[in-house]
């Protein structure tokens, strides 16, 4: 009989040639069992999506009650849907006053899509500026301002009018004029190892798009709902977005994103053409009741307080030769090691001793540390024991 295994291999897309094949039955808390009953420590939040951890009660009892009243009612935009209205209020509430509208869509790339879009038609302008080594999605438009050549090469050709500038580079802003529709930038860089931006350049970035009147995007589909230890990463900063790109951790496990800004920025989808902006999907009710619970625990249960405290837990813990650095903010980590070599064993070592860990897309060369904000002290040192002795291992087999 054929296996799981080998009907995924078969019969479902590929994204790359060595997929990592774990058979996962289910998942609770920050743990994930496969088939044979095995445990594994999640160490990445399914990638910055858990925050929470995995199948939340509150999440779960929400899902359940929504599933009782209705599904996929028509295209956003369209009927006062109260998962979708509630979930936009509540969001409202825990953001900056200019930050009053939100557009919900399916994903993070969608997000960027809407924002880009949005850009372009509220200023009346072409040029876009992104930054080297970011990500911000697959599709079209995102793969245009990815910063990363290898994985856009063979796509082109991409939008038109998109420059690149240096992540925390002052002295590379002045290419920021009075031509630029928007820039586009991840508060903390994640696909290039989790690089943290300084204070002095995020004002001077947000001082520049002012004096040049572009708009500011930030993407915290990453970074937000209190993975670097504020409940946005720009927070951190002082400033404020124009447009704020959300997804991952914000459907509490669900598939949902959203691109917010004011209203008066959002109102110029709305006419000359009207759908200037349009999702089927977009603000489904299951993912909405899920993101208002999962925004619920975060808050009520006050999970960004600790945050802090526990990177600087792991950021003590994990002290080895081959470790060269430990970069990041909050439980947004990574650890920087020489080479892939290094990287892809000790993920493989963890991974037998039930520890999911991994690297980025454009640096291969660091492993990912950030796992649900519920994870608690006893686990994390659980955790960093079984890494250093894969790092262990690793020096004593070369």
């Amino acid at each position: 009989m054929i296996t799981l295994k080998e009907l995924f291999l078969k019969n479902n897309a590929q994204t790359s040639t060595s997929p990592n094949m774990l058979e996962i039955e289910s998942a609770s808390g920050i743990y994930l069992y496969d088939t044979q009953g095995k445990r594994y420590m999640d160490l990445v939040s399914g990638f910055a999506v858990s925050n929470i951890g995995h199948r939340h009660p509150h999440v779960i009892d929400a899902i359940k009650a929504q599933l009782d009243k209705f599904l996929h009612l028509t295209v956003y935009g369209e009927y006062v849907q109260s998962p979708m209205v509630r979930f936009a209020e509540k969001l409202i509430s825990v953001l900056p006053a200019s930050l009053n509208n939100v557009y919900f869509v399916n994903s993070g790339a969608e997000a960027t899509e809407g924002a880009l879009k949005l850009a372009k038609r509220f200023t009346g302008r072409t040029g876009i500026i992104s930054c080297y080594q970011s990500y911000h999605g697959s599709t079209h438009g995102a793969l245009s301002v990815m910063g990363n050549e290898q994985y856009k090469q063979k796509y082109r050709p991409l939008l038109p009018d998109v420059s690149f500038i240096h992540f925390n580079e002052t002295s590379e802003l002045d290419r920021i004029t009075e031509t630029t529709a928007a820039v586009i930038i991840e508060t903390v860089q994640g696909e290039a190892g989790i690089r943290v931006a300084s204070n002095d350049y995020m004002l001077a970035l947000r001082a520049r798009c002012n004096e040049t009147g572009t708009l500011l995007i930030m993407d915290e589909i990453q970074a937000a709902f209190g993975r670097t230890g504020k409940l946005f990463a720009f927070e951190n900063y002082g400033i404020e977005p124009d447009i704020l790109l959300l997804a991952k951790a914000l459907g509490g496990g669900m598939p949902i994103g959203a691109f917010i800004a004011n209203r008066d920025v959002m109102g110029a989808l709305k006419e000359n053409p009207i759908l200037g902006h349009i999702t089927t999907f977009g603000g489904h009710p299951v993912s909405c009741v899920a993101g208002l619970a999962s925004l619920e625990v975060i808050l009520n249960e006050d999970l960004v307080k600790d945050v802090n405290k526990k990177g600087e837990l792991f950021r003590s813990l994990l002290i080895h030769p081959l470790i060269k650095e430990i970069r990041g903010k909050g439980l947004m980590l990574s650890i920087q090691l020489d080479n892939f070599q290094q990287v892809e064993a000790i993920s493989k070592y963890c991974a037998g001793q039930g520890l999911i860990i991994d690297w980025f897309l454009h640096c291969e060369t660091a492993m990912r540390i950030a796992p649900p904000l519920i994870i608690t002290e006893e686990q994390i040192q659980d955790a960093c024991k079984i890494i250093l002795t894969a790092l262990d291992s690793f020096q004593e087999a070369n």
